[in-house]
């Protein structure tokens, strides 16, 4: 073993026990939905953005500005409206005199969108234009304004919150910016003993107290170590066929994809598979992915991703139900084959 493949299995273990370390310190303000909390934990270490769909009052702010606590980023939340502009987002140039010369210029003034962790809350409630300030961001991690470019200081994400209920009055993100989503995580109702004990803590003079886990400089470097992971040749086939199978155009798909699917994931679902199956793996202490790990983050990574067409509806069928249909196909048909 080499000096870094060393350092990097350290680093490995070093990184199992922060994420129980996150786990812990965020359970003390949010109840419940690990499955959320590792997902978010993913698409962090993974370099991605995150969409988070789920009714009014399940925590997803919380949950979110706890986590940047937890990990040290600076944290910045967008509240999204139809009236909202994209200086609103990105900042704008103001106009100064200065004070002893007299002399007049135009300085940056920078918005909320220049922090590690910006949470675009409804990003679905306003206009396409605005939608697009925050998106080119998110792709090109810059902002241009001006004629200027400012870089973004990294690590860089945007965790964006829709309601699933209202969508009067909304504007709904086409399929090519939700694509640049690496996950699209549904926020679930609490259980009975979950929600017993929210009632109980948030009607209590109980005050968390958060310790820091991790800082920004800790994640870029683990970030990199996500990237040095190696992935075994029956991931990355298992991946990019579970992708190839949700396009009703291509000869590997089952018949349900056809009857159900007017378009399917693109290459980049193949790459957050892969991705998120590594940083799985890391967080749970292993050095490698398996086909489970592909398995485990197919929801988050593919439902976003899968246009269903008349058919699907009229026979109620979404596309979880189409993701975990394509993963049992696609599971059987390996086990078959090996």
């Amino acid at each position: 073993m080499t000096p870094n493949e060393s350092s990097d299995v350290q680093t490995v273990e070093e990184l199992k026990g922060a994420y129980e370390r996150v786990k812990s310190e965020v359970a003390k303000v949010v109840i419940g939905q690990q499955d959320v909390i590792e997902n978010l934990l993913i698409s962090i270490l993974a370099n991605g953005h995150c969409l988070l769909v789920g009714v009014p009052g399940l925590a997803k702010t919380l949950l979110v500005s706890t986590i940047a606590r937890v990990l040290d980023l600076e944290f910045s939340r967008i509240q999204f409206t139809p009236d909202l502009m994209p200086s609103d987002i990105t900042g704008t140039d103001v106009l100064e005199t200065h004070s002893d010369t007299g002399h007049r210029a135009f300085r940056f003034i920078r918005g909320p969108v220049f922090a590690n962790i910006v949470l675009a809350d409804e990003i679905n409630r306003t206009p396409p234009k605005t939608q697009a300030a925050l998106l080119q961001a998110m792709q090109e991690r810059e902002v241009t304004t001006g004629g200027n470019t400012y870089p973004l200081t990294p690590p860089f994400f945007v965790l964006a919150t829709q309601n699933p209920i209202e969508q009067e009055g909304t504007y709904p993100l086409p399929e090519a910016q939700l694509d640049r989503f690496m996950f699209n995580i549904y926020v679930d109702y609490p259980s009975f003993e979950e929600e017993k004990k929210i009632v109980e803590d948030t009607t209590s003079a109980y005050e968390a107290q958060l310790d820091i886990v991790l800082s920004a400089e800790d994640i870029m470097r683990l970030q990199k170590l996500v990237r040095r992971v190696p992935a075994p040749e029956d991931v990355v086939d298992f991946a990019v066929r579970l992708v190839r199978a949700s396009r009703p155009a291509s000869p590997d798909r089952p018949q349900f994809i056809q009857d159900w699917v007017s378009w399917g994931a693109g290459p980049r679902a193949s790459q957050f598979l892969v991705l998120g199956a590594k940083t799985r793996a890391v967080l749970h202490g292993e050095y490698v992915p398996r086909i489970e790990d592909v398995r485990a983050v197919a929801r988050a990574a593919l439902r976003h991703r899968i246009v269903t067409n008349f058919n699907a509806e009229a026979d109620g069928v979404d596309p979880v139900d189409i993701v975990d249909r394509l993963v049992e196909h696609l599971s059987l048909a390996t086990a078959a084959a090996s």
